[in-house]
């Protein structure tokens, strides 16, 4: 099945209308419409959103592959900023997020040994359509997570606005996977 089957088919089993899961997302119905139509296709961070929303892997959504949907809770820890907002620059430099609510995952997919096992999120409001959410970070195992998450409660804590990832590793992006870069 194509990925367009296998979202509206997921989807559906969910017992999600469209409406309900762009909501989740943070896109619009429309959005959900042309995706499960097949004349589009989401960003990365949209589909991880996705895989984690819907509960099931990277592989299982994309390609239809049985036996990968997530059977068991992974990984997860939540962070809101009781000031409203800190502001975190992502891994790659290319974002600067004011994040009301910060959360980190096990990542969706079955990793490979030469991909991130974890990923941190920021959340905030966008100015038209609703709650917008970005990856900030990817982490090569759960000790690494834990301690960037750490390190933020207590910089939000402490009424720091402004906070720098410290234990995010550095990645390439090769078609659908995410890579630590070695280099």
């Amino acid at each position: 099945m194509s990925f367009a089957d296998n979202l509206q088919s997921i989807r559906k089993e969910k017992q999600l209308s469209q409406e309900e899961l762009a909501e989740k997302i943070g896109v619009s119905r429309q959005a959900i419409s042309k995706w499960e139509q097949g004349s589009g296709y989401p960003e990365t961070e949209k589909l991880l959103i996705l895989s984690h929303e819907l509960n099931v892997s990277l592989d299982y959504l994309m390609l239809g592959e049985t036996g990968n949907a997530i059977s068991e809770k992974p990984f997860s820890q939540n962070i809101i900023a009781p000031t409203g907002k800190i502001t975190i620059k992502s891994f790659d430099g290319k974002s600067i997020v004011n994040c009301y609510k910060v959360f980190a995952s096990q990542v969706m997919f079955k990793a490979r040994s030469d991909e991130p096992q974890y990923w941190l999120i920021g959340v905030n409001n966008g100015a038209f359509w609703g709650e917008k959410s970005i990856v900030l970070g990817w982490y090569a195992d759960e000790e690494k997570i834990k301690k960037e998450m750490d390190a933020i409660g207590e910089d939000i804590k402490k009424g720091i606005p402004a906070y720098e990832l410290k234990y995010a590793s550095k990645v390439k992006n090769k078609l659908l996977r995410v890579k630590i870069d070695e280099e």
